[in-house]
């Protein structure tokens, strides 16, 4: 599904087909024939994920809040932002700017509580919406809504991320963790939101 917007000068490169190189990771846990390691180099390479030291990437290692934002944040080439009024937010916080902006254009609104909770690890439901609503704010055709009917736990689904799991699905964003469930509260490792946000890049985008 090619909806034509181009996020930033990476995604133009990535959109149009020019190469990138012959770059191999420096991680030692991600080796060549790994299950994702084109998306896990074409993240790094693009600079919105890097490694947990410099021969780590700790595919398996859960992604938090504060981090999904940030590679937003990145995907829009990192714009002055105010200050976050999320009081679990420190401003010197490596996210903090990323919250904010956020956070003004509508892309996290936080729990019920006024919290935002930047070191919880980020559920599958989570980044749908953070998706979803990262897409909307960029003008996207957030319209395509896949039925989840065939998943015995869609009624798991929190009210808010219906709609947005329901788009990522169609798009094939966030797909079934089995032939027959989704796992709207499960964690998202490392490893799946390099994946998942490759298959952003390369779904809404065209060069």
């Amino acid at each position: 599904i090619a909806i034509g917007y181009a996020f930033s000068s990476f995604v133009h490169i990535y959109a149009s087909g020019v190469s990138r190189g012959d770059l191999l990771l420096p991680f030692l846990d991600v080796p060549a024939g790994y299950w994702c390691y084109d998306e896990v180099r074409y993240i790094y390479q693009a600079g919105l994920m890097n490694g947990t030291s410099a021969t780590a990437f700790s595919p398996s290692a859960t992604t938090t809040r504060g981090m999904i934002v940030t590679i937003l944040y990145r995907m829009d080439g990192s714009p002055a932002a105010g200050s976050s009024a999320f009081a679990d937010v420190a401003p010197g916080a490596y996210y903090a700017s990323a919250v904010a902006w956020a956070s003004a254009n509508g892309i996290v609104t936080g729990y019920e509580d006024g919290s935002f909770g930047p070191e919880d690890p980020i559920t599958r439901e989570q980044m749908a919406a953070f998706l979803f609503r990262y897409a909307r704010y960029k003008g996207l055709d957030v319209s395509a809504q896949a039925n989840l009917s065939g998943y015995t736990d869609a009624g798991r689904i929190s009210p808010y991320a219906v709609e947005p799991l329901r788009w990522a699905n169609a798009l094939g964003l966030i797909t079934g963790t089995t032939a027959d469930t989704i796992s709207p509260t499960g964690s998202a490792t490392r490893e799946q939101a390099a994946v998942i946000l490759t298959r952003f890049i390369r779904n809404t985008s065209q060069g």
